[in-house]
């Protein structure tokens, strides 16, 4: 039996990924489908990672035009920063660029308290979030990232901080922020010029995002996201002295092994079984892509489902559509109506533009 292994090892060898981290994710942000799934629930320290949720509450919970003044607070902070003083003024949007590009911990400290009054108060919102995610394993003393004096820290997992970038990628003010390569800002008192600690973003151009984090207790760790023919996923390493390099070999991977499958189409989309809806116009807001192997293409089903409303107007959803992979629901989106007018044969080819395209 072993020669018959060995044989078939050599025959059809099977690729092992060299991946060093101690716990490791790649998950579909389109649809939370994990891809690749390593120790994904076992609690580590996580570092500056953590600031991913500091700019997510902060950008749900404040006016990021808001100018700030550097207080007293900025003096406990320690470790990586953006060298921002006393009686400095800036936007808080100013202090998420220095948070997320170089990661600083006076900046975390300062829109802490500025959002929240205190470090205490904003990790109750962290909290908060986390809850409502459906981090289930996470827990957060600060906002920044730093082990405490009492030695406890922010604790997560891979699967929860992918779950968490999943969400905030929702957010187009933190996909600006957290995609940005530079920023540059004039204060009251000088000139800032930051560049992304993620390397990644600058080598690789399916890269679309990242955050780095290092404490001596934590590790590296590191979370990316990355794009590339319509597949689009976060990746999550904890306790990984060779991150940047097994990000890329895990993207690599899932870009061979994956195709994006157009179930779909947007301009094409109709419901054939519709009767209650079949004097108007159904639609659906953007096309459906779905990863899947060679093998799963023939797995793959939708099924529709219609509500019953004799009062609907134009633009109300009126039903979903559900995407399957042998019996798992892996998407859904919602359908809406779009409400022929009986007086459309009156209405100029511009009139019946604006209609289409609910101007």
């Amino acid at each position: 039996m072993k020669k018959l292994i060995f044989l078939l090892l050599m025959l059809f060898p099977i690729k092992v990924l060299a991946i060093s981290a101690s716990s490791s994710i790649v998950m579909d942000l389109d649809n939370g489908r994990i891809l690749h799934a390593n120790n994904i629930h076992d609690e580590r320290l996580i570092a500056s990672i953590t600031k991913i949720m500091t700019a997510i509450v902060t950008i749900e919970c404040a006016d990021l035009d808001t100018v700030v003044t550097v207080g007293e607070e900025v003096l406990s902070a320690y470790g990586s920063a953006i060298y921002i003083e006393v009686g400095e003024k800036l936007t808080l949007r100013d202090l998420l660029y220095g948070l997320m590009l170089r990661s600083g911990n006076d900046a975390a400290v300062v829109i802490a308290t500025n959002v929240a009054g205190s470090m205490e108060n904003f990790s109750l919102l962290m909290n908060e979030m986390a809850s409502k995610i459906g981090m289930n394993d996470t827990y957060f003393y600060n906002a920044h990232g730093l082990e405490e004096d009492s030695g406890k820290g922010n604790t997560s997992t891979a699967y929860d901080m992918a779950l968490l970038t999943k969400y905030a990628m929702d957010n187009a003010t933190f996909r600006e922020i957290f995609g940005a390569k530079n920023y540059r800002v004039k204060t009251n008192y000088k000139t800032y010029s930051w560049t992304s600690k993620n390397k990644l973003i600058h080598n690789y151009d399916f890269i679309t995002g990242g955050k780095t984090g290092y404490t001596e207790k934590a590790r590296r760790t590191l979370v990316t996201t990355g794009s590339n023919n319509n597949i689009n996923l976060v990746i999550v390493t904890l306790n990984d002295g060779n991150d940047f390099q097994d990000h890329i070999t895990l993207y690599e991977e899932i870009f061979r092994k994956y195709e994006a499958v157009k179930v779909i189409d947007k301009e094409k989309f109709e419901v054939k079984e519709d009767s209650e809806y079949s004097d108007d116009t159904l639609y659906v807001m953007e096309d459906i892509y779905v990863p899947v192997t060679n093998s799963e293409k023939s797995d793959l089903r939708i099924e529709y489902e219609l509500y019953k409303d004799n009062e609907y107007i134009d633009g109300d959803k009126v039903g979903v559509v559900k995407v399957y992979l042998k019996d798992d629901l892996i998407r859904e989106e919602s359908i809406y109506v779009l409400v022929e007018d009986d007086n459309k044969d009156n209405l100029s080819w511009w009139e019946k533009l604006l209609r289409w395209l609910k101007w």
